[in-house]
């Protein structure tokens, strides 16, 4: 009878306590969504322009595309000239320091890639526009 008192204590004591371990994945989970920058993409492929003068950017927050048939592309939806400024204003209120790329097609007009860069200097966002480097 004593054996079996015995035998019960010690599978007992064998359990594992996840507790600690659950939470160091809890902690680790948050450290990457915290310290992960999410990129907005636009949604569509550009054919960009080429240009000697193109600078390779390194981080960005938001991606706005023009495609070739005058569309406005923002986070992989077709989005209406007028409403690209509150989106862009919303995006900022989530996250401050964002800077835009406009990727405009070839063949998109330049009236339409001056509007959408009005629309960013009155949402006073930072913006660049996207080339393709030739040599």
């Amino acid at each position: 009878m004593h054996k079996r008192l015995n035998l019960s204590q010690q599978q007992e004591e064998t359990e594992i306590n996840m507790t600690p371990m659950l939470d160091v994945v809890f902690i680790m989970l948050i450290f990457f969504i915290v310290s992960t920058s999410f990129v907005r993409e636009s949604g569509i492929d550009v054919n960009r322009p080429d240009a000697k003068s193109s600078k390779s950017q390194s981080k960005t927050a938001i991606l706005v595309a023009i495609s070739d048939k005058n569309v406005i592309w923002l986070d992989r939806k077709p989005i209406d000239l007028r409403m690209v400024r509150p989106a862009i204003e919303r995006l900022r209120s989530e996250q401050t320091e964002i800077s835009v790329v406009v990727q405009a097609d070839e063949k998109s007009s330049t009236g339409q890639l001056v509007k959408v860069i009005d629309q960013l200097r009155l949402a006073r966002v930072r913006y660049t526009v996207a080339t393709r480097l030739t040599e």
